[in-house]
C-alpha cells in the first residue's frame, strides 16, 4: 500500500520510522524540516505541503497536536482531506475530543474518505520501541484493512467501537494519568514532611497496589530531577481540557479532572509545558500550585 503521514513530532516521527521498517512506500510531511530529513534517510519520500503528501496514498496517518490543528491541516481550503483518493482511509491517531472525531468521520465521508480514530497509549519510548496500545474507533472493515500497519507500531490495537470511541477512551485513560501524577506527587511531598527519605517513598509508594503501574518510572525522573519530555506537560493540559469539555457536553461534573487541569494550567503558566507531564512534582514541590 501506499502510505503517508503527517505530522512528525516526538510520537508521529518515530512511529513514522517503524512504518518504515515495514514498508517503504511511505511519503510524509511535517511544518518543520528536521524529522523529514531523518525519515528521508531511512527511505522515506518528502512532500512539500499536506496535500501532496497525501495524494495517491491508500492509507493516511496523522499524529497532531489539538482538534484545531487537526481541522486545520485536514478540512481548511489547504487541508488534505479533499485531495485523497476516494475510498482511501484516514487513521487519525492525535488525541482529540470525541465529539471532534464524530464529526471528522462524518465530514471526511462527504468527500468519500474511510475515517478511523485511533489514539495511542504510550510515550516516547514506546513510540521508539513499537511499543504503543491504539485505541481503535472504527468499523471492522475499515480497521481489516491497517490492522497490520498498526501491529507495526505498537504491541496491541483495540477496537473499542465506532468512530469516536477510541479518542473516548484515550480521555480517560490521560485523564488517570494526570491525576495519577499529582496524586504521587503530593504524597511524596508530604511523606518527606513526615520524616521519611524522598528515595524510599520514590522506592516504596509507586511499587504498591495502590500506585498506577506507570508511576515506577515517573518516580526515576522525579528521583534524578530530570523531567526531559517524553509526553509534554502542556499536552496533558489540553487533554484534561477536553475531557472537561466532553464532561459538559455530556452533562457530567468532572470536580476532580477539572481541579487537576488547573494545577497543570498554572505549571505550564510557570514555564514547565515543555517538560515532561512527570514535572507537576517539580511545580508542586515549588509550593506554588493553587
Amino acid at each position: 500500500m501506499e502510505l503517508a503521514f503527517i505530522g512528525l513530532g516526538i510520537m508521529g516521527s518515530r512511529m513514522a520510522a517503524n512504518l518504515l521498517k515495514k514498508n517503504k512506500n511511505l511519503t510524509v510531511f511535517n511544518r518543520s524540516a528536521a524529522p523529514i530529513r531523518k525519515l528521508v534517510a531511512q527511505g522515506a519520500v518528502a512532500a512539500d505541503s499536506y496535500r501532496n503528501a497525501v495524494k495517491g496514498a491508500d492509507v493516511v496517518f496523522t499524529m497532531l497536536a489539538s482538534p484545531e490543528v487537526v481541522e486545520k491541516v485536514a478540512f481548511s481550503e489547504e487541508g488534505f482531506v479533499s485531495a485523497m483518493k476516494k475510498n482511501a482511509i484516514w487513521v487519525d491517531c492525535s488525541t482529540v475530543n470525541p465529539s471532534f472525531s464524530r464529526k471528522s468521520f462524518l465530514m471526511a465521508k462527504e468527500c468519500g474518505i474511510r475515517f478511523m480514530d485511533a489514539p495511542v497509549s504510550g510515550t516516547k519510548p514506546n513510540a521508539e520501541n513499537a511499543d504503543l496500545v491504539f485505541f481503535v474507533g472504527a468499523e471492522k472493515s475499515v480497521l481489516d484493512v491497517v490492522q497490520s500497519l498498526l501491529e507495526g507500531m505498537g504491541q496491541k490495537v483495540m477496537h473499542v467501537g465506532e468512530p469516536g470511541k477510541g479518542t473516548a477512551l484515550k480521555m480517560l485513560v490521560n485523564s488517570l494519568l494526570a491525576q495519577s501524577m499529582l496524586m504521587l506527587s503530593e504524597n511524596i511531598l508530604l511523606g518527606e514532611k513526615l520524616g521519611f527519605s524522598k528515595d524510599f517513598l520514590l522506592d516504596t509508594l509507586p511499587k504498591m497496589s495502590v500506585c498506577a503501574p506507570f508511576t515506577q518510572a515517573k518516580a526515576e525522573m522525579i528521583r534524578k530531577n530530570d523531567f526531559e519530555v517524553q509526553f509534554p506537560l502542556e499536552w496533558m493540559h489540553k487533554d484534561l481540557h477536553l475531557a472537561t469539555l466532553t464532561a459538559y457536553e455530556e452533562g457530567q461534573p468532572l470536580p476532580l479532572a477539572n481541579s487537576a487541569k488547573e494545577i497543570y494550567a498554572a505549571a505550564k503558566q510557570d514555564g514547565l509545558g515543555r517538560k515532561d507531564f512527570s514535572a507537576i512534582y517539580q511545580f508542586m514541590k515549588n509550593g506554588t500550585s493553587p
